[in-house]
């Protein structure tokens, strides 16, 4: 049986003046399953291609929230049910790391789903 899933990809626009952005990682929510969980892979080659000064050890930083937020075991999202901290990961800011638009779509298996949109939207051909 499918299940609905939600997810938006997580990008990089180190300089939001200019509008380039490169994609890290994808947050991916299963309210029927519980599963809230992130991916996140950097390429630092192509994020300083777009801006040599970036400040990757905050880039980072940032990412590693992302994928700590999902857990749910630390963090001021701890106490919060998957959803809430789903939609507070996915909520509009104005900072170099962000999430795109909200996606959705029909999955079995939300992990292998979770893998198949890295190497869809992330990875380096």
């Amino acid at each position: 049986m499918k299940d609905v899933y939600e997810y938006a990809i997580i990008r990089i626009i180190p300089r939001v003046e200019r509008g380039e952005l490169i994609n890290a990682g994808v947050l991916l929510y299963c309210q029927p399953r519980g599963y809230l969980c992130a991916r996140v892979e950097l390429d630092e080659a192509r994020l300083r291609a777009l801006d040599p000064r970036v400040d990757l050890d905050g880039v980072r930083h940032a990412l590693d929230v992302y994928l700590r937020s999902c857990g749910g075991d630390e963090g001021p999202l701890a106490a919060e049910p998957p959803g809430s901290r789903f939609r507070r990961l996915t909520a509009p800011r104005s900072t170099i790391v962000q999430t795109g638009p909200v996606h959705a779509g029909l999955t079995a298996d939300p992990e292998a789903e979770l893998e198949h949109l890295v190497t869809c939207l992330v990875r380096s051909p």
